[in-house]
């Protein structure tokens, strides 16, 4: 992780306590389209060293002509959005849809790739070994870009403090239930080091401590690109407009080959009947109807697009949306000094009873150089 702040944005960030019901709004109208002009410039937010930097890796040519490990989804339309669930289905407050989610969109998409299986660290450490790239977690931390990101007058950290490292969860004891105890900034935690200077990364594992700018990269030289924001979704979904998660219908915890997320009580102990606490190796789990695995739980996955809180209703003004690739800038009510980057699929550390981020509707959000213990990725290819 680069910068501190993005310690402060992952608290908030894992604090996905989603809204109640009756606050969800699904229409609105296009008075409310001036909102989407908020925020923060895309083009302004990034990074341009980085960025640079991403330019200059050579694609392996051996991976940039192939699709081995992809799968080929069908062009087709579809809505997108938060579906309702089923009225006989226990609706726990964390497992109701966001506002974010809202108003529903019938988007259009052209065929495409996407991988089989989220990028595990075999395949990271072979792109490493090919380029020399440095993950942003095993870099310096920039203070000026702390200052950057934070609200005018807010205090700076010491710099002696600054080292590189990321966010490793722990269980905590009930009377530590606030999201602040349950994160730790671990320095030398990368991807690596998963827990910690101590801990080895398990090569069949998907690849953490990831922020968007390594996984740009790493799509760079494998010849391909992250997936949208409605890519995703559509593949996430299977084909069948009506899923709630990868799987299909059926509640959290009917079926143990689902995928994997927490199952106990959520922050304080994670039983692991699904046989993992942590990461498990990718495929581990059914795949959805188009043969994807880990689409549901696992690690959240980067998505190409910009986070806007009401990029679904500056979609609105079309009554279908083509191939969209998402908004140019930025805005997240919580946050808005803070450009972020969109994140899709859950984790390990999801549960029904306060983020159910294994929806496939479900959004998630963080700054483009932040990386944490359940943060990974896939990528796409147009045809």
């Amino acid at each position: 992780m680069k910068n501190t702040v993005l310690v402060i944005l992952c608290f908030f960030f894992f604090q996905c306590k989603n809204e109640k019901k009756e606050a969800l709004q699904k229409e609105l109208t296009s008075s409310d389209l001036p909102m989407c002009h908020q925020g923060i410039s895309g083009e302004e937010a990034i990074q341009k060293s980085w960025m640079e930097e991403i330019n200059k890796i050579k694609p392996d040519p051996n991976r940039s002509e192939e699709n081995e490990g992809m799968v080929l989804i069908p062009e087709g339309t579809f809505i997108r959005g938060a579906t309702e669930y089923p009225e006989d289905r226990n609706q726990t407050q964390g497992s109701l849809p966001r506002k974010d989610e809202y108003p529903l969109n019938k988007i259009k998409l052209p065929a495409f790739y996407i991988d089989k299986y989220e990028v595990t660290n075999r395949e990271f450490e072979k792109f490493i070994k090919a380029t020399g790239w440095i993950t942003i977690a095993e870099r310096p931390i920039d203070i000026g870009e702390i200052a950057k990101q934070m609200p005018p007058g807010t205090p700076l950290p010491d710099p002696e403090t600054l080292k590189p490292g990321s966010l490793v969860f722990r269980e905590v004891a009930p009377q530590e239930n606030h999201f602040s105890e349950w994160w730790t900034f671990i320095p030398g935690a990368n991807w690596k080091h998963p827990q910690g200077p101590e801990s080895n990364f398990k090569p069949d594992h998907p690849v953490v401590h990831i922020s968007w700018y390594d996984a740009m990269a790493y799509c760079k030289w494998s010849g391909k690109r992250l997936p949208t924001e409605s890519e995703w979704e559509y593949a996430g979904r299977g084909g069948r407009e009506e899923a709630l998660y990868a799987w299909g219908n059926s509640a959290p915890g009917e079926d143990n080959l689902q995928g994997n997320y927490w199952q106990g009580t959520f922050p304080n102990k994670n039983t692991g009947d699904d046989g993992y606490i942590k990461t498990s190796p990718a495929g581990s789990f059914k795949p959805n109807e188009y043969g994807l695995f880990d689409m549901s739980g696992n690690v959240w996955e980067w998505c190409n697009d910009w986070y806007h809180w009401y990029a679904y209703t500056c979609d609105l003004e079309n009554k279908t949306v083509e191939n969209p690739i998402g908004p140019t800038n930025s805005f997240d009510p919580s946050f808005p000094n803070t450009a972020q980057k969109t994140m899709r699929g859950g984790s390990f550390l999801c549960n029904d009873s306060y983020c159910a981020g294994y929806r496939v509707a479900a959004r998630m959000k963080s700054s483009p150089d932040t990386g944490s213990e359940h943060t990974g990725f896939r990528c796409a290819k147009s045809l």
